[in-house]
């Protein structure tokens, strides 16, 4: 191991490099002063230096521009190539692992191809189209020989071929195989591009369709309520039907593409940081979006991309990105021993679609048997070892090699994480399901060929020629359960009948990681129910405290407000707008405000519904209270006036002023104060029928008692004059004929008002917010108007008679007082009808109560005040001389 050195800014930068390793040196160089230790003899150099004042990257043997006079050389570094880089992925070395314990299991199960063993051969796909179909080729030739499509020699029996880990390459093994109508078993994501469809009849795929994934990225992201979310892919054809397939998805979930990035898809990473220092600007601005969550559509090679310019952008005073990460099931943290030391705290909290997995039993016990000398066919245990445990074996060719020299001794549970996991990944037990597939779509055929048959020798040697055409018709029906307990068949599509886990990475400080399930998407599952997801369970990066991350465009508009749309702006982005009067919204982000119910309004800050109070004019609130107080009150009034005029009834002024219309006059206002009453407390059918006609016809009477006192003193005063024949018309009958006339009308009025449209109990939820107003409709406005009418009619003719009479001699003039208790009336009823009709609710029946009430109180305090005032206090003048020498009312 050698230890390499640079002096920068008075700090020391270290990293340990190994012939073989693929290692990434990046540092910011800030003065002239520096070195590098001498470079051990073979290194290549092929590195990079970015330049102070220039901010560029320099290759091998270039000079800094602008470097103030000096120029700074990098004397050295190394690169890998493809095949070593390819080796050096130590993680994928555990499909090879699961592929031989599977075979391990098979071969020794009795049940299962008894008296069959299987074998294998593994070979590089190198992740390079040529390499791969050349491969490819080599399977179907002799050994040891490139001749595709001849059978020279001794020929081992090709039945199946498991691969590729990515759908590049499970294409180009396709291509090939598809035409030989050869199994292939993909325990990679594959998504057929257009003009692969022909490869699906002869590949099964272990891992369930790619579309699943985005239904389960959207639900993920609509569980947590992110509407603003960055996209980046992998810059190829997968990428781009990736991005044509979920943009439009997102859009119609109501999930918004913050912007969307595209990440290299080549093996051969060299220049990530160039690209980078060329667009630094624009992933600065990636990076600092309000966008908190990314999903990652990527390989492993692209996904090294990204973390190489996550790693190289704190060099360049960049803060750290931390980020919501959701990945899809083609990523791992895939590392090769060089980048062992790389930060993985970026990808705390992260959230993968993953590949279910499962443990089966024994699979650890036999991770932990594996060594350099378990196999001496592996091919490839050799550089997994040295790279694990940066040694060298004493098979190793290498010269000039400064390692350590292996035990042979170490064990695979010591190795990091980020390296090697000691439970079966995704990716593994895909690998062990498809040889178990594989297995029991031959013992399907071994038993079918032994059913009926006699067990002869040569059915034998037929089984043991069984081509792999004839593997098709019985992997696409198979169904078993593994070691692990899980079912393993196939749908009518050729993908595995299973669904996704959801993971959670946490990574830890030491650099080690650990996968925890926190979920499982299931495609059989009903529409909108196929995530299940334990919130409890998932870790968060740190900067969150452990709160749900938001990720939104603004902020979320609270309850009481709804989405308003901005202009120019996508459909994420929104301003708030409060909800409308009797609206409501009880959630986040509504995108229009509720009514609330009929019986329900709502509360101040609209963001719930709660019932109306019924609302009536009660005896339990102050104004009722108020009103009946008034109303008994000038009851009792009325009544002490009626009780002194029948105790003084005989006595001049009484007689003077007709007893009888008095007596009336006093009832009709005693039952007038009284009528008020019926409009006080809860409505009910027979006091909506009885309290406007009974206030109607008693109001009447009163009115037309004024009328014929009216008419008595001007048929008085005319009947004194000689040779009068009115004197016949004088006297009690007309004055009680007028009364029941006028009232008649009136209560024919009221009896075709309830016999048409009688007046009835209604409930008015819409007047007043918040209030339900239980009130008596009047059934019909015309008949309501007409009763009132007619009481102005009355009123009226009583005020232009009493008018009229006011100047004659006031031995018998009432008419004053008359003139003056109708004004006051008029007045009242004249302002009553533009308060009643802006008024609602119990504030209408208040101001109908009031006008009763003040009007009935004029009558009886001008008509009778002044008499009662000579009755009372003065009856000294209440003597026939007196009525008959004086003024009658000159009192005041």
């Amino acid at each position: 191991m050698t230890l390499v050195r640079y002096n920068a800014m008075n700090s020391i930068f270290k990293a340990a490099i190994s012939p073989g390793e693929l290692m990434f040196l990046v540092w910011r160089i800030a003065t002239n002063q520096g070195s590098l230790q001498p470079v051990p003899k073979g290194w290549q150099p092929y590195f990079w230096l970015i330049c102070a004042k220039s901010q560029e990257i320099i290759g091998p043997y270039e000079t800094c521009k602008n470097w103030g006079g000096y120029t700074l050389l990098p004397e050295w570094s190394h690169s890998v190539s493809p095949s070593v880089a390819e080796k050096s992925v130590l993680k994928n070395y555990q499909h090879n692992l699961a592929l031989v314990f599977a075979l391990k299991e098979i071969n020794g199960d009795p049940n299962l191809l008894p008296n069959i063993s299987l074998g294998f051969h593994i070979f590089n796909s190198y992740c390079d189209a040529k390499m791969t179909s050349k491969t490819t080729l080599s399977l179907l030739s002799s050994q040891h020989q490139f001749l595709p499509n001849f059978k020279c020699g001794a020929l081992n029996t090709l039945i199946a071929v498991i691969g590729g880990l990515t759908s590049q390459i499970s294409a180009h093994i396709g291509t090939r195989l598809s035409m030989y109508k050869i199994p292939q078993l993909t325990y990679g994501s594959f998504s057929p591009v257009q003009g692969n469809q022909l490869l699906l009849p002869s590949m099964y795929q272990m891992v369930p369709n790619e579309a699943i994934q985005y239904i389960g990225v959207i639900r993920l992201v609509h569980h947590f309520r992110w509407t603003w979310i960055a996209l980046c892919a992998q810059e190829d054809d997968s990428g781009d039907r990736f991005m044509e397939v979920l943009v439009p998805m997102l859009s119609e979930n109501d999930i918004c593409v913050a912007f969307t990035a595209r990440l290299p898809a080549q093996k051969y990473v060299a220049n990530d940081g160039n690209d980078f220092l060329r667009h630094k600007e624009f992933f600065a601005t990636y990076f600092d979006n309000k966008a908190n969550v990314w999903f990652v559509y990527g390989e492993d090679s692209s996904m090294l991309s990204l973390r190489i310019v996550l790693l190289v952008m704190p060099f360049f005073s960049y803060p750290p990105v931390h980020k919501v990460w959701i990945v899809t099931c083609h990523w791992d943290f895939a590392s090769v021993s060089g980048q062992r030391l790389w930060d993985i705290e970026t990808f705390h909290g992260a959230l993968s679609i993953a590949v279910h997995s499962n443990q089966p039993p024994g699979f650890n016990r036999f991770l932990q048997s594996v060594s350099p000398s378990w196999a001496k066919g592996d091919g490839f245990i050799q550089d997994f070892w040295e790279q694990a445990f940066s040694c060298a074996l004493k098979l190793s060719t290498v010269q000039g090699d400064n390692k350590e020299m292996c035990t042979g001794e170490e064990k695979l549970d010591s190795i990091p994480v980020i390296l090697f996991e000691m439970s079966m990944t995704g990716h593994s037990y895909n690998v062990y399901n498809a040889v178990y597939a594989v297995a029991h779509a031959l013992h399907a055929i071994y038993v079918s060929t032994f059913k009926h048959r006699s067990m002869g020798k040569w059915r034998i040697l037929e089984f043991y020629n069984v081509q792999p055409w004839q593997l098709h018709h019985f992997l696409r029906s198979i169904k078993f359960n593994n070691t692990a307990g899980d079912t393993v068949c196939f749908d009518e599509n050729g993908e595995l009948n299973v669904g996704f886990d959801v993971t959670n990475w946490v990574t830890f400080p030491n650099g080690s990681f650990a996968r925890v399930k926190v979920g499982r998407l299931d495609p059989r599952a009903p529409p909108g129910k196929e995530l299940t997801l334990n919130d409890y369970q998932i870790v968060w990066h740190r900067t969150f405290n452990q709160v749900v991350p938001l990720s939104v465009c603004n902020e979320r508009c609270p309850p009481g407000y709804s989405k308003k749309k901005k202009e120019g702006e996508k459909f994420c982005c929104y301003d708030c707008a409060p909800c409308p009067e009797g609206t409501i919204s009880q959630d986040e982000d509504m995108v229009v405000c509720m009514k609330c119910p009929l019986d329900q309004h709502a509360n101040n800050k609209k963001n719930e519904c709660i019932p109306k109070v019924f609302s009536f004019l009660s005896y339990k609130e102050i104004l009722g209270i108020a009103l009946a107080l008034l109303s008994i009150f000038f009851s009792v009034i009325t009544a002490l006036v009626l009780g002194i005029f029948i105790k003084n009834q005989e006595t001049p002024i009484v007689k003077a002023n007709n007893r009888s219309l008095t007596y009336i006059l006093l009832i009709s206002l005693l039952l007038c104060f009284l009528c008020s009453l019926l409009f006080i407390g809860r409505p009910s059918q027979v006091i909506c029928l009885l309290r406007q006609t009974a206030f109607g016809i008693v109001f009447s009477v009163a009115l037309s008692s004024v009328l014929a006192k009216t008419i008595t003193v001007v048929l008085a005063f005319m009947a004194t004059k000689p040779g009068s024949r009115i004197r016949r018309w004088f006297g009690n009958r007309m004055a009680t004929s007028v009364v029941l006339f006028c009232s008649s009308i009136q209560a024919g009025i009221c009896t075709l008002w309830l016999s048409t449209s009688p007046p009835f109990h209604d409930i008015d939820m819409h007047s007043t917010p918040g209030e339900i107003i239980l009130q008596c409709n009047e059934g019909s406005a015309t008949m309501f108007y007409s009763v009132l009418g007619y009481m102005g009619l009355l009123a009226s003719a009583s005020f232009t008679v009493a008018f009229f009479a006011r100047k004659l001699p006031d031995s018998f003039n009432e008419a004053k007082f008359l003139t003056f208790s109708m004004l006051v009336f008029c007045s009242v009823w004249v302002s009553f009808l533009p308060t009643y009709l802006s008024t609602k609710g119990k504030f209408m029946v208040a101001v109908e109560i009031f006008s009763i009430m003040a009007s009935s109180a004029g009558l009886l305090g001008c008509i009778f005040t002044p008499k009662c005032y000579i009755i009372v206090l003065r009856p000294e003048l209440n003597t026939r001389d007196q009525l008959i020498r004086r003024k009658l009312f000159s009192l005041s």
